[in-house]
């Protein structure tokens, strides 16, 4: 399999780039135009002795931005662990390099808009959870890898990416279009990675989890929900878990998504707004291309719908299951559980009931399995696609669960566990188990909510606890604060560094130079200057106890009016995004 270089030197001279291929007996330089922006290939004898020389592990591409274009490059990265083989790396830091030697040439307004974007391309890097790998494709499941023709495995590592899953694929288009060029560029997931040596009845075998998060239709919590027209899913991710023991290989891989039709739940500064499915739009058109693309890649579909079945989640849930019934596909499988009804009072052992109730459609499944060999003793013939409102919290219990249902078989077969044995009794395993999964919460979480996940101390521990409620009410608060502040910021960094959105260099009006209108300062304000009287009148009494009472409560009437008022026009005054298409807000 051809494979990318792994290591680089960046040589930066006023007039090029030149990138170094420092592998061993490669002889290979990128020269990057800081003026044409022409890339070519060259060799060690065109660097001047005169450029400033440093070592970088690897390029994100290219984003032309107000001043010009960037040079995104890769300057630490951190051993994860291998994959058969093949390391796997965590991409920690960044640079970002001007090809322009000044912005000089840019006015006050394009100044600021470019420090704007420059804020939001670093917002994204700074997200914890890129991976890459130079010999390997982390993109495609192993069961993937394993049925490809003798083309598809000459095809470099860029070309044969799952696109869903390559993150800086738009950042790497100057490079896809010149095939010399592609040993440099290095296909980079978001998501989570873990790879652990374990040890069970003193057989020692490799875990390893990959969570791939789709780069088609990504964003922020409430700012992206549902499908788009193409059928791509908000917050969709792919879930793998592997077994390496003896040179025999397993995989169990799952889906987690948003309900795929069309539908909203925009901050509002409420608690929880309420979600609204869209009354103009044909909903079975996206639905069809969505589990029709599901089905092509992954087999039979059986969706756990982990929603509420009351409240403002029910119309959600009905809609849902009466797309699946209208579909008449014998593929797709829907089943409805009440997470939250379920488990009321701490009862989550509960959950069982659900885990039990497909334990048949599991089997059927299976997993990928193959021996030291290299014959494959089982393929999986469907996947199990679960979702709560956000895919997070809820969502991740069930995975795990569902996962060590498989590894506990998985294990048995490849003659690690006894057939008698139970993987949860296997304390020392258990721990790791536990905590990759709630490692792997956390960093789906953060990525698309902002915060760690919920629920996490049941994944690490197996039950609920105090402790864990009082963290679940923390986070809750940070993820109001963020969802309603500065989630517009995040939604718009996401978009312009995956391309949904272009920069223009000329001098004309920026979406970023969108003004609030008059309600956003001065009601807030009004309302901070009012509550500050009625403390002051309670702390100040005045001669007699009717004048203080009748100055406390008109401004504490003026403090709550003036809430009332923010709070029925919440959409004006949360941090909505300024750059992204219609589609999208929909």
């Amino acid at each position: 399999m051809p494979t990318a270089y792994e290591r680089f030197n960046l040589h930066t001279s006023p007039e090029k780039f030149y990138i170094e291929a420092c592998d061993d007996g490669v002889d290979a330089v990128l020269a990057i135009d800081r003026v044409s922006n022409e890339m070519t290939l060259t060799g060690k004898k065109d660097v001047p002795s005169s450029a400033n020389t440093r070592p970088i592990c690897g390029i994100m591409g290219t984003v032309r931005l107000v001043a010009g274009m960037y040079l995104i490059v890769i300057t630490k990265k951190r051993n994860v662990g291998s994959l058969l083989g093949h390391a796997v790396w965590k991409a920690v830091d960044f640079d970002i390099i001007s090809y322009k030697k000044t912005v000089l040439h840019l006015t006050e307004n394009q100044t600021q808009d470019n420090k704007t974007f420059l804020s939001m391309i670093n917002n994204v890097l700074t997200t914890d959870g890129f991976y890459f790998c130079t010999d390997y494709d982390l993109t495609h499941t192993l069961q993937r890898l394993a049925d490809v023709s003798h083309d598809f495995q000459e095809m470099s590592l860029l070309e044969r990416a799952d696109q869903r899953f390559v993150w800086n694929g738009s950042l790497l288009r100057e490079f896809l279009t010149q095939p010399e060029l592609h040993k440099f560029a290095i296909p980079v997931v978001h998501g989570f990675i873990v790879m652990k040596p374990c040890r069970v009845n003193g057989k020692i075998f490799e875990w390893i989890l990959i969570s791939r998060r789709s780069c088609f239709r990504a964003g922020v919590r409430y700012y992206v929900r549902g499908i788009d027209s193409e059928g791509h899913a908000a917050n969709f991710v792919e879930t793998e878990q592997i077994v390496l023991y003896n040179g025999g290989r397993a995989s169990f891989v799952q889906t987690r998504g948003s309900m795929p039709f069309f539908w909203s739940q925009r901050p509002n500064l409420k608690y929880k707004p309420k979600p609204l499915i869209s009354k103009n739009t044909n909903h079975m058109d996206g639905f069809q291309r969505h589990f029709d693309s599901q089905v092509l890649i992954y087999g039979k579909q059986t969706i756990l719908n982990l929603i509420n079945q009351k409240g403002s989640e029910k119309p959600l849930e009905q809609a849902f299951a009466k797309m699946v019934s209208g579909m008449e596909n014998g593929m797709i499988k829907y089943v409805a559980f009440d997470f939250h009804k379920e488990c009321s009072g701490m009862r989550w052992d509960r959950l069982n009931i659900l885990v039990d109730n497909v334990a048949e459609t599991q089997d059927e499944y299976s997993y990928f399995m193959v021996d030291a060999a290299g014959k494959v003793l089982s393929q999986q013939k469907g996947t199990f696609r679960s979702n709560c409102m956000d895919c997070l919290d809820r969502t991740n219990v069930i995975q795990s669960m569902l996962a060590r249902r498989s590894i506990q078989s998985q294990l048995q077969r490849m003659g690690v566990l006894h057939v008698a044995q139970r993987i949860e009794e296997q304390a020392d395993f258990e721990k790791i188990y536990k905590n990759a999964w709630a490692d792997n919460a956390n960093a789906c979480a953060k990525q698309y909510a902002g915060t760690g996940a919920l629920k996490t101390d049941f994944t690490r521990t197996g039950k609920r606890t105090q402790m864990g409620l009082v963290m679940d009410g923390v986070n809750s608060a940070i993820r109001y604060y963020k969802n309603n502040f500065s989630d517009g910021f995040r939604q718009d960094s996401i978009d312009l560094f995956l391309g949904n959105y272009a920069v223009d260099e000329t001098d004309g009006p920026t979406p970023l130079r969108i003004q609030k209108d008059w309600k956003f300062l001065t009601l807030p304000i009004i309302m901070v200057v009012a509550f500050s009287m009625c403390i002051i009148c309670l702390l100040m009494a005045g001669d007699t106890w009717t004048e203080t009472l009748a100055y406390v409560l008109f401004w504490g009437a003026a403090a709550a009016v003036t809430a009332a008022v923010i709070v029925f026009n919440g959409r004006d005054f949360v941090d909505a995004p300024k750059l992204v298409q219609k589609e999208k807000m929909d």
